[in-house]
């Protein structure tokens, strides 16, 4: 039987995380949320206190 390669899958698991990080950076500098939008951001929800006003219709 042969021994294993500990610095293989040391590496592969450096490579993953270097792919995910990337891919991470990637997603900020896009501006698009992943599948999973944080909470609070839904659709129809009221937006949390203390955030700022909505200028988009002037208020009379």
């Amino acid at each position: 039987m042969a021994t294993p390669n500990y610095s293989y899958e040391k590496r592969q698991r450096e490579l993953a995380k270097k792919r995910k990080a990337e891919e991470k950076r990637q997603r900020k500098l896009n501006g698009k949320p992943a599948d999973d939008s944080p909470a609070g951001e839904a659709e129809g929800e009221t937006p949390a206190e203390g955030a700022a006003p909505d200028t988009s219709e002037p208020q009379t």
